[in-house]
């Protein structure tokens, strides 16, 4: 593809998008996470960029006028960068840092996460609180301004000097081994223990001294002193706006070796804790304060079992009583990130519907939720406490999360983005959407991006993308999984919605429950048959790719058809029943395929290792060793089992990668061979490795 109207990432003329060059695209700036100011004039984001090396995203915040009117504007250039904002009462924006402390002598040692405060009138930000190994969450009291912060610690250290002197013991001795007693013993991407997270109450952080007077230090008080391995108190944690109460999500054991979650109340004055809400059946988690402080609201996760997926709902929970009810009763959707209005007669949510992540209000009082919000995927919201506005970030896969603001009760919006420094001007092809009907009758939505210039004519290659999970769907702009990096080089991108998607009702999910090699499977065809129909595709050149349970799919379509010229499977399942055991949260998954040893039927039906023989498609395995989810033996194994039976196979290996691509660097590897190894196989052009591979 030498022609540079076409796609050439290595010309020299000006691309025509940031997608045509790679060093383009992962230097976008990438938006995350909101904070509002007490009184709504302040809207703060971080923004990741590209530090001066280009080797690593290095976050800043950026204020947003929630007005629209005023361009955005940076507000931190810290060269350690600045995540995690909160606004106090008073209009102080607190966000975490490991920049060094402009106070600390020359031995200080290397900064660790502190909490840093910039002033609501102006001026340099200020140290404000710090740990010796770290602050690894803050939450704030919206009234009184009282401060609660997460932070790692050691069994048995009472406070932070004893603390360091154990971690400083351990290193001194060269001692890095962990013992544990119960499961699990990691998560994602790091192990679990020895140190656990602790909640501290800190209370009114120090005014900034005088000049020459000293600094005063905050006192520590852990609120979750009987907290211990494998997980601590966790970070789910949040303070009532009055500061009398805080509330986390605490995981208790389960069986033998399982875990669930149960809300949990601590009254700050006091440390007195007891259990809000503990449901044997289910997991608890995602809580919010009401404007009052006198109600929570939650989400409630049934447990999966062998017959039937999880559900969700909402409950509203009374503080006092510990008396709760189900405020979405009857809504065949899973809702999320709840929030109480500014009145605290209703509760805004996030579900998905339909291929959107919408907004969704329902009324405390009762009745069905409304859908407020008609195109994108919403993160982030912020509601305003005078009631006039909601400000979230939307998404979509015609644009990478920017900031909006919404009418707090109209629906069907889709507003426009506030000026901010990650919108994108210009896409490298369309987007529309696409429905196929499975061999069943269910209608099966999917997303097509299809490039520039794609037409009867000069029909493009199709690639089918499957998304992870399984229990999610496509709806949302994702850096990992950008189709406009393909679009660029004239792919068109199929982004299907199979059965196991959420967002499309509980019986589409269960058309797919313990049976990931059926209806997933044939839904996925489906779709692919309805794209291939289309005039601006070429049914002759076609690929297949996915990551987590889209590597599981990509796998399974490798054993079950030829039709595809390429797949490509990252970070996949490939042994189920080795998989199981070795995966950092297994019972979360024996609970949906049941114990192999006893039920092996499932994994017997659904493996794809089973059927390793019929495989004739060349595949490209991705894989990171850092990976605790889908653990790195998956992919040994794949590439093993294609390799002795003569399969066409490339294996992209990053051994300090996790479940995701992070880096920068890595990140541009990863869409170079892939790119490459599709244009060898799909286009029949010549395989040209990677530069730095």
């Amino acid at each position: 593809m030498s022609d540079p109207a076409a796609g050439d990432p290595t010309a020299d003329t000006p691309p025509p998008s940031p997608f045509h060059r790679l060093a383009d695209f992962v230097a976008l700036p990438r938006l995350g996470g909101l904070a509002l100011s007490p009184d709504g004039t302040r809207l703060v984001t971080t923004v990741a960029t590209l530090d001066a090396a280009g080797t690593k995203w290095q976050s800043a915040l950026w204020e947003v006028d929630p007005a629209g009117q005023r361009e955005a504007r940076r507000l931190t250039r810290g060269p350690a960068g600045e995540s995690a904002p909160v606004f106090t009462p008073a209009g102080d924006l607190l966000f975490t840092s490991a920049r060094p402390d402009p106070a600390a002598g020359k031995d200080a040692g290397e900064p660790t996460a502190a909490l840093w405060s910039l002033p609501a009138d102006g001026g340099e930000a200020r140290l404000v609180l710090q740990r010796p190994h770290g602050i690894g969450g803050v939450t704030v009291a919206a009234d009184t301004g009282d401060v609660a912060v997460v932070a790692s610690t050691l069994p048995g250290a009472a406070d932070a000097d004893a603390d360091k002197e154990r971690r400083a013991a351990r290193k001194d001795a060269g001692v890095t081994a962990v013992l544990h007693e119960s499961y699990p013993v990691r998560y994602w991407d790091h192990d679990l223990g020895p140190a656990v997270p602790h909640v501290f109450w800190v209370g009114r952080l120090p005014a900034e001294p005088a000049a020459g007077a000293p600094a005063a230090v905050p006192g520590w008080r852990d609120l979750t002193p009987d907290a211990g391995p494998p997980t601590g108190s966790g970070d789910d944690v949040a303070l009532s706006p009055d500061g009398r109460w805080l509330v986390r999500s605490e995981e208790v054991p389960d069986g033998p070796a399982g875990r669930r979650s149960r809300l949990v109340v601590v009254e700050v004055a006091s440390g007195d804790t007891r259990v809000l809400v503990d449901d044997p059946l289910a997991d608890v988690h995602g809580a919010a304060f009401s404007p009052d402080s006198g109600r929570v609201v939650c989400t409630r996760e049934s447990q999966s079992t062998f017959a039937e997926p999880p559900d969700y709902t909402l409950l509203l929970v009374d503080v006092a009583t510990a008396q709760s009810r189900d405020l979405t009763a009857g809504f065949d959707r899973w809702p999320s990130a709840p929030q109480f209005s500014a009145d605290g007669t209703g509760v805004y949510f996030l579900a998905d519907d339909d291929g959107r992540h919408a907004l969704f209000l329902v009324d405390c009082d009762g009745g069905a939720p409304v859908r407020l919000t008609d195109q994108g995927a919403y993160s982030g919201l912020q509601v305003a406490r005078d009631g006039s506005a909601l400000y979230a970030l939307r998404s979509g896969y015609d644009t990478p999360p920017v900031p909006v603001r919404l009418d707090p009760h109209a629906p069907g919006q889709d507003p426009a983005p506030l000026p901010n420094p990650g919108t994108i001007a210009h896409l490298p092809g369309t987007l529309r959407e696409l429905d196929a009907t499975a061999s069943d009758g269910t209608r099966v939505q999917s997303w097509l991006v299809l490039p520039e210039g794609a037409s009867a004519e000069r029909p493009a290659p199709l690639l089918l993308w499957v998304h992870g999970g399984p229990l999610m769907s496509w709806n949302a702009w994702s850096w990992r999984w950008t189709p406009w990096v393909l679009a660029a080089r004239g792919y068109a991108v199929l982004l299907p919605n199979p059965a196991l998607s959420q967002g499309f009702g509980q019986d589409f999910v269960r058309r797919g429950w313990g049976d990931w090699g059926a209806e997933p499977y044939t839904d996925l065809m489906a779709a692919v048959d309805a794209a291939e129909q289309l005039p601006e595709v070429d049914q002759t050149r076609t690929a297949a790719m996915g990551g987590s349970f889209g590597g599981y799919m990509a796998n399974w379509i490798a054993t079950q058809t030829d039709r595809f010229s390429a797949i490509v499977t990252h970070a996949s399942l490939w042994h189920l029943d080795g998989f199981s055991g070795t995966t950092d949260a297994a019972w979360y998954w024996q609970r949906e395929f049941g114990d192999p040893l006893t039920e092996p039927r499932r994994y017997d039906q659904n493996s794809p290792h089973r059927y390793a023989d019929a495989i004739r498609t060349p595949m490209l395995v991705v894989h990171g060793d850092k990976d605790y989810r889908v653990p790195i033996g998956e992919g040994l194994r794949l590439w093993y089992d294609l390799q002795k039976r003569g399969v066409p196979s490339k294996f992209l290996y990053f051994p300090d990668e996790n479940h995701w691509v992070l880096t920068p660097g890595n990140a541009q590897v990863w869409y170079e061979t892939v790119l490459a190894f599709l244009a060898e196989h799909v286009l029949g052009e010549g395989w040209q490795r990677p530069e730095l591979l």
